[in-house]
């Protein structure tokens, strides 16, 4: 699944054609992904002119100038594809501007757009209850520390749940848990103010490398030129089951299940 750098990478790769271009056309392949288009998507778009892209979470934002926003989200396989040289069959929704052609491309069909008033964003349903934006001034951590306070679950599925962080997913969280030599395992409560402000410092660190490395490009995803990130030949702890730490201390990357998914971490230096 595109996760946050993905989008991030995404929604920079769109402004470079949309930003401040008029929408000329809009159309839809079929009535729905996994949910079914808005109704009215064509008319609300066309003729707007586009006024500023942004991502909130793993979500994508287009602003118009009619004081709306088009929100999409990737799912599972979903990318954007500009100027296509050929139609694929998965090429669901397509907006034209009058220099460029943009194709919603999701095989699986879990991704999702949606258009609402700008001003209604943050009482839209799926942001009303996230948390702070992890590369974002409001992430601290004494609001991890009154987040978790009390909390017997573990660190790595606490950081999962996107009302106390926004949009982090299981590669990243894992990843920075190896960089802040913290346990996946430990309860979010047991967890000092020393070791969380670590752990804000591997958040913002491991997001930012991944988005200047263009992603991940785990299955399906590329950026919108088509070019593959390149973020995974970094990998500490993801997918790196049995080989030797990174930190050369004789440890050697462990893979559990929790929560339902799959954790990686070094026993030796994630205490």
């Amino acid at each position: 699944m595109p996760e946050l750098p993905e989008v991030e990478t995404t929604v920079r790769g769109l402004a470079l054609h949309l930003q401040d271009r008029v929408i000329t056309s809009v159309r839809t392949a079929r009535p729905d992904m996994r949910r079914p288009f808005p109704e009215g998507l064509g008319q609300a778009l066309v003729g707007a002119r586009v006024t500023g892209l942004a991502r909130r979470a793993k979500f994508g934002l287009i602003h118009t100038s009619r004081d709306q926003t088009l929100i999409f989200h990737l799912g599972m396989s979903g990318r954007w594809r500009i100027d296509p040289d050929t139609p694929d069959k998965h090429d669901h929704l397509l907006i034209e501007t009058e220099s460029n052609r943009f194709a919603l491309n999701d095989p699986r069909r879990f991704g999702w757009v949606d258009i609402v008033d700008t001003a209604q964003l943050e009482t839209w349903p799926s942001f009303v209850s996230m948390g702070p934006e992890p590369l974002g001034p409001a992430l601290t951590a004494q609001h991890l520390k009154t987040a978790l306070a009390g909390r017997k679950q573990a660190i790595k599925l606490l950081l999962l749940d996107q009302r106390i962080i926004a949009g982090l997913g299981n590669i990243y969280v894992c990843e920075a848990l190896w960089r802040a030599a913290i346990s996946p395992k430990r309860a979010g409560s047991r967890i000092s103010l020393a070791a969380l402000e670590r752990l804000v410092v591997a958040i913002r660190e491991v997001l930012e490398q991944s988005i200047r490395d263009g992603g991940s490009s785990l299955r399906d995803y590329a950026r919108p030129d088509g070019e593959l990130g390149y973020f995974a030949t970094r990998f500490h702890a993801y997918g790196r089951t049995g080989e030797p730490c990174h930190r050369e201390d004789g440890g050697h990357i462990v893979r559990f299940e929790q929560g339902g998914r799959s954790t990686w971490y070094c026993p030796r230096c994630q205490r």
